[in-house]
């Protein structure tokens, strides 16, 4: 009898929230990555497919392997196509292991790739461009854990000057007078693998105009196995989304063991379906082809016949399992 060959691998998920792009690929247990390349970040690295090589850093929520596994592998890359030292962004209780399983590579590939990793606390951050910070907030999982948010700094004029002309502007500011403030924009928020907390419903993820959740569990009877894994349960979620004011809230690290069809019912039923629009997942990619073929048609000149198949060709979900 002739074999069946083996299983196709899982596509990555796509989801355009502009000007975002979140692509990657999130199953519990098997490897968690997900990048937004217009911020040159990627959460966690489970697994290293080829397109988050251009992310020059990445933001460990923790050190399980399924959110680890990729790291050796996406430094050796980097090195080896020439695109610069790889920078980790990680729980200050994680630099030390992770410096030392790093560093026992050099014996296995000979040679000495190149990394650095910044161990942060709660609070504390990391600069990715000059006005575009990340921060750590300290979450609560089975091991040291952060939740990771990418946040915008403009200066805005304060209030009080705005009636002002601008000759008298410069004559405040050459006073040394403050005549701006800085505003604080969240713009991408990843909770990481994590169980319930005050800590989700901080400003950074209630104002954060994309929140990435990790949603484990959606059977009702299995709110136990969530809080004993330290996860998010479905009905977490629902408290949490009428809290958090995004855009877009897309659900990953789901298990296999949750059909999807029970999944999207179980987030469509939060509220009524008021939170249907903008409750997605990540790995949904029937669904997200068909969110996406609908923006492409929305940016179509009216009667162009070639948005439909223009959205086939630039849909980046993935065929359907």
């Amino acid at each position: 009898m002739v074999p069946k060959p083996p299983a196709r691998e899982t596509s990555s998920g796509f989801i355009y929230v502009p000007p975002y792009r979140v692509q990657g690929f999130s199953i519990a247990g098997e490897g968690t990555v997900v990048q937004v390349p217009e911020l040159d970040v990627c959460f966690d690295i489970g697994t290293c497919p080829r397109m988050v090589l251009p992310s020059p850093l990445v933001a460990l929520s923790h050190g399980h392997m399924d959110h680890v596994g990729g790291l050796p592998y996406w430094l050796s890359q980097r090195h080896f196509q020439k695109l610069g030292p790889g920078r980790i962004a990680c729980h200050q209780r994680l630099e030390g292991p992770l410096r030392r399983m790093l560093e026992s590579w050099v014996d296995l590939e000979r040679q000495k790739t190149p990394f650095e990793i910044v161990g942060l606390e709660d609070g504390e951050e990391v600069q990715l461009r000059p006005n575009l910070m990340l921060r750590a907030i300290e979450v609560s999982h089975t091991s040291p854990s952060m939740g990771w948010v990418v946040i915008e700094r403009r200066s805005k004029l304060r209030e009080e000057f705005l009636d002002l002309p601008q000759d008298r502007l410069v004559e405040l500011k050459s006073r040394g007078t403050p005549i701006t403030r800085t505003l604080e924009i969240p713009l991408v928020a990843y909770t990481g693998d994590t169980e319930m907390g005050p800590f989700l419903l901080r400003p950074e993820f209630c104002e954060a105009k994309i929140v990435l959740s990790e949603c484990t569990f959606f059977d009702p009877d299995h709110r136990g196995r969530a809080k004993v894994g330290r996860h998010l349960h479905v009905e977490d979620v629902a408290q949490l989304v009428r809290s958090w004011k995004a855009e877009a809230v897309i659900i990953v690290h789901l298990s296999r063991r949750s059909p999807l069809g029970m999944i999207r019912e179980r987030l469509d039923a939060i509220d009524g379906g008021a939170h249907k629009d903008r409750l997605l997942v990540l790995m949904d990619h029937r669904a997200n082809r068909r969110r996406l073929e609908a923006q492409v048609a929305a940016e179509a000149p009216a009667g162009d016949d070639a948005a439909e198949a223009r959205a086939a060709t630039e849909v980046q979900a993935g065929e359907e399992e």
